[in-house]
């Protein structure tokens, strides 16, 4: 274990945070959100306060005592963990759990479907459990129907046998929130965008969906995929669905399955794409290479160091997925979860789209987003550029600081970097600003020191658009030829050059010399 200071807000005081030693930062931080109060924070003392309100009363307390133990391992290892309504004890709301699909991937043993079906019978059961222990605490839950002409594309309709005496339809236990799903798909050596990994995907999903509906009647249990890539995979799907399609006196409350929403949660468990969406950037948040990077450049069998030589070599080693390939996997898995994110739209580009521009929608950045401030000079004059990203990776703010100027510099350099923001959140493409303002003469302008994207620059907007161009439309400009810009130029304070003698007529009179008069 090893304790460090995080804050769940930038503007709020930082607390101590207890977690294990391999967990990173954004982990420590998602600790503090979650852990109530302003004091320090330990995750130990956080799983067992969430366990011991799960373990209060008759029902469910003989139920998640034997397997409290587990359901503490399954948290220390990054496997699953309480949605936020149920970490913090609010049983108002369904329950939830989320369970990171790339933690059950190792990397002799590929995918490890048997303890994957084990934690989920596990999490079902305890679902169930807290619900008919806290179903009294619910509100808000009221039956909406469904607009007419409207039909869901969500699994067949479950008919629930009904009691004679009742008429009510059993209560839903709770959801099974998926996440981490391309991480997972790296780490068994396949491509997000691929035929093989959209049928890998299906697999483990429908395998979920199957052991959540397990003891709710044959009507609930949805057919397997007819195919499968992973080893096993088939065999336990198969396995699970001839013994839970039986007809059951009594059927169990049913269990859902769906994909988690970004939240704390997601980060406690070292989350790299929430929920069913791709990795779209090989790093991470601290500049070092993802997990998912690295797995799937073991399985090229490529170093890091072949991999640099082969990207400056202007080779695509690891090509990023976009909108299509995110619409092609929701639409692959629609039919095998009981609830889907809303469809991706594969129109819109990751950077900015016309489209949006005309419509006059903005896209605001969130609160909390990535970014990465360079630091660097240009003809002896620092500059900060920052950059602000929304989850996609593409850019959505600009910075211009220059630290050393008059004030009216600074305030124009500012206000020009919010102006190219505001464009940049309705949709103006970045090429038209790089087009604009690369190459503009203007000083101070010489030496780029601090970034190899340039080696010189004919302004300091020059700099940073050229610098913006190569970071996010992937083409690095030239410098241009160098010049003294200001070698014919007059004095920055003598626009005018002051004549030699008095008169501009050519008369080479001493000019009369003035006397000064006091006047009282």
């Amino acid at each position: 274990m090893r304790t460090v200071e995080a804050a769940a807000d930038p503007d709020d005081a930082p607390r101590s945070v207890t977690l294990p030693a391999d967990w990173d930062d954004t982990a420590a931080a998602a600790l503090a959100r979650l852990a109530p109060g302003h004091g320090p924070a330990s995750l130990p003392v956080e799983a067992a306060r969430w366990i011991d309100d799960l373990c209060l009363g008759e029902v469910s307390g003989p139920v998640i005592r034997p397997v409290a133990r587990t359901l503490s391992c399954l948290l220390l290892m990054r496997q699953a963990a309480p949605a936020e309504s149920l970490w913090h004890g609010h049983h108002d709301r369904r329950p939830a759990f989320v369970v990171n699909l790339a933690a059950f991937v190792e990397a002799d043993n590929g995918f490890m479907a048997q303890d994957f079906v084990a934690a989920l019978r596990l999490l079902a059961r305890v679902l169930r459990a807290v619900s008919q222990q806290k179903i009294h605490m619910r509100n808000g839950e009221l039956p909406l129907p469904e607009p007419a002409g409207r039909a869901t594309p969500h699994l067949r309709p479950v008919v629930m046998p009904q009691p004679v005496e009742s008429h009510e339809r059993l209560p839903n236990a709770g959801t099974i929130q998926l996440t981490n799903l391309d991480a997972c798909l790296a780490g068994l050596g396949l491509d997000y965008d691929s035929e093989t990994g959209r049928d890998a995907a299906c697999s483990i999903v429908a395998l979920a969906t199957l052991v959540a509906h397990a003891g709710e009647g044959a009507d609930a249990m949805p057919l397997p995929p007819v195919r499968s890539v992973l080893p096993g995979v088939s065999q336990i799907a198969r396995a699970v669905w001839q013994e839970a399609a039986v007809e059951a006196d009594q059927p169990a409350a049913r269990v859902e399955t769906g994909f988690s929403t970004p939240g704390p949660i997601d980060a406690l468990l070292g989350v790299e794409a929430c929920g069913l969406a791709p990795v779209f950037s090989p790093l991470r948040a601290d500049g070092r290479l993802a997990m998912s990077t690295l797995a799937r450049l073991a399985c090229r069998g490529l170093t890091l160091e072949a991999a640099f030589a082969a990207t400056l070599a202007g080779e695509t080693v690891l090509p990023l997925p976009g909108a299509v390939s995110h619409q092609a996997m929701h639409r692959a898995l629609s039919g095998f979860v009981d609830h889907v994110p809303a469809r991706p739209d594969a129109t819109r580009d990751t950077l900015a789209t016309r489209s949006g521009l005309e419509r006059g929608v903005r896209r605001n950045l969130p609160p909390r987003h990535g970014g990465f401030t360079q630091k660097a000079s240009v003809g002896g004059h620092r500059l900060f550029l920052r950059t602000g990203e929304y989850a996609d990776g593409s850019l959505g703010e600009i910075s211009l600081t220059p630290t050393r100027e008059s004030p009216m510099v600074r305030g124009l350099m500012d206000t020009l970097g919010q102006a190219v923001s505001i464009g940049l959140q309705y949709g103006a493409p970045l090429e038209s600003y790089v087009e604009a303002f690369a190459y503009t003469h203007f000083g101070p302008a010489g030496t780029v020191e601090g970034d190899p994207v340039a080696s010189y620059a004919t302004s300091m907007l020059d700099y940073a658009f050229r610098a913006l161009s190569d970071a996010y439309l992937g083409r690095r400009l030239p410098d241009a030829p160098h010049e003294d810009m200001m070698a014919d130029s007059p004095a920055p304070m003598l626009p005018l050059d002051l004549p030699e003698s008095g008169h501009d007529d050519g008369d080479d009179t001493p000019p009369r010399r003035r006397g000064l008069r006091l006047v009282g």
